[in-house]
Order: C-alpha cells, then structure tokens, then sequence
C-alpha cells in the first residue's frame, strides 16, 4: 500500500507561482508512475502530468504544457508540481496519484491518490 498526502496549495495572484507537494509513506515510490490530476468546482476530474518512476519521461496536458513541471525525488519519496504563471482557470483541488508500471492519463489506472490540495487564482 501507498499513502500519499499532498501539500503546498493555496491562494495566488494571477501570474504567480505555487509549488505542490505529494509525499509518500508504506511503500517506495519506485517502480510506480506518478501523475497529477486536478477538479475545478462543477467539473469532471481532468489530466495535469505525469512522469515515470525514473524520471525520464514526461507528459503535460496543452493547457498547463510550457508553465507546469513535474519531477521526482526517489530518495525523499516525493513528487512535485511546478506551477508558473498561474492562471484563474488552473483553481481546482490538485490530487497526486501512482501507478505501478507505466504512466497514463486516465484516471481510472491509477492506484493510489492523496485527498487532494486546494490552489486558488485569483484575478
């Protein structure tokens, strides 16, 4: 079993900067492929990024593509988000989640998810 917690949202200005954490416990992250997912009010959960367990690859969705970064430290158990140049439209609930194998973007092949942390833009 794995256990993730998120950490690290709140309320920005628009233009401004966050970064998310998402740290483990029970089990390595090794092997498992990590991702982000966020839910704004009144919307379907939606792909943010994803890397594999050894950092080489990654995968953005267009709209966060270029401002995000996602990385990974395996000896700290632990994934991040950059987010720069944050807009309104990126206000939703950031939910990080594993895999074991390789990373997708749906939802429903991951494993494990964290309760989620809350990021605000405000205008």
């Amino acid at each position: 079993q794995v256990q993730l917690a998120e950490s690290g949202g709140g309320l920005v200005q628009a233009g401004e900067a966050l970064r998310l954490s998402c740290a483990a416990s029970g089990r390595t992250l090794l092997w498992h492929g990590m991702a982000w997912f966020r839910q704004a009010p009144g919307k379907e959960r939606e792909f943010v990024a994803a890397l594999a367990w050894s950092g080489g690859t990654t995968t953005y969705a267009d709209s966060v593509k270029g401002r995000f970064t996602i990385s990974r430290d395996n000896a700290k158990n632990t994934v991040y988000l950059q987010m720069n140049s944050l807009k309104p439209e990126d206000t939703a609930v950031y939910s990080c989640a594993a895999r074991r194998g390789a990373t997708t973007v749906s939802e429903s092949s991951y494993e494990y998810w964290g309760q989620g942390t809350q990021v605000t833009v405000s205008s």
